[in-house]
């Protein structure tokens, strides 16, 4: 099966609400960000977990890095599941297992989710997953 990734990021204008304004962000990206770019906090509901999720448009992907605020871990799937809908909707995603020799690790418990512009996503069959 393969499905069309015919969505893209959601505009991240409506996010604005959660979207980080401070001097790092300003410093570090030259602007707060845009319609497909930007540094958020996304608050998890029902818990008292907010996830901080940097997100980018370019090179023919929508990417989010996403990590847990004040906590030394990975995200949980259920806390990836909110920060993929709240950036793509309810569509087709993926996460990566790289080699070893092109994994590249900045921060030990950041995760991402990647969705190709113009591309196709590959799946399994139904029953597989």
């Amino acid at each position: 099966m393969v499905v069309e990734s015919d969505q893209e990021m959601r505009d991240l204008h409506n996010l604005d609400l959660f979207r980080v304004r401070d001097s790092f962000v300003l410093e570090n990206f030259g602007t707060y960000g845009d319609a497909g770019n930007g540094a958020f906090i996304i608050p998890v509901p029902g818990q008292m977990v907010s996830l901080k999720v940097l997100a980018s448009n370019g090179e023919g992907w929508d990417h989010i890095s996403v990590s847990v605020m004040g906590q030394p871990r990975t995200p949980t799937w259920a806390e990836m599941e909110v920060a993929k809908k709240a950036f793509f909707g309810d569509v087709v995603a993926m996460q990566l297992h790289l080699t070893a020799k092109d994994h590249i690790n900045c921060h030990p418990y950041t995760l991402h989710v990647w969705i190709p512009q113009d591309q196709k996503i590959p799946l399994p069959p139904k029953f597989m997953v």
